[in-house]
């Protein structure tokens, strides 16, 4: 999972979904690495460009100046949790869904959440992972953005 923050009220173009209204906040993307963790969570940190390619509807987020990933939380597991993970954010007080986010592969309503405290999102967070059998994750911070 991604922890993102949003330094700005933005209005962004998101693939084939249109454009979305982007709240200056925190943001929490659930995703999933089966085939490489390392690889994904470098692709997600890396610039737009001869590298990377905007391809998902996290690349089209990521790509905007005023956004940066804070924090990445992660669990090695050899089943997709993702869907499980995002359920129970949906249950969580204080945080909305950004609709049709991130789910073009499932039935999720949304794979992106976002809160207006970091302390509360990653509380929501950590309690999704522990409800989804995950005891044991990973959060790592990134450079500030």
């Amino acid at each position: 999972m991604l922890i993102i923050e949003n330094r700005a009220d933005i209005e962004v173009e998101i693939g084939k979904i249109g454009r979305i209204e982007f709240k200056k906040g925190f943001y929490a993307y659930v995703g999933s690495a089966l085939s490489g963790l390392e690889q994904r969570i470098e692709r997600h940190l890396r610039e737009v460009g001869k590298n990377k390619k905007l391809h998902w509807h996290i690349d089209y987020f990521l790509a905007c100046p005023t956004v940066g990933v804070r924090e990445v939380v992660f669990a090695e597991t050899e089943v997709r949790k993702e869907c499980e993970i995002t359920a129970n954010m949906h249950l969580k007080k204080g945080v909305e869904s950004i609709e049709n986010f991130g789910c073009t592969d499932c039935s999720c309503r949304s794979h992106l959440f976002f809160s207006t405290s970091l302390t509360q999102l990653k509380e929501h967070i950590y309690k999704s992972f522990y409800e989804s059998g995950l005891e044991h994750f990973l959060a790592t911070k990134m450079n500030p953005v």
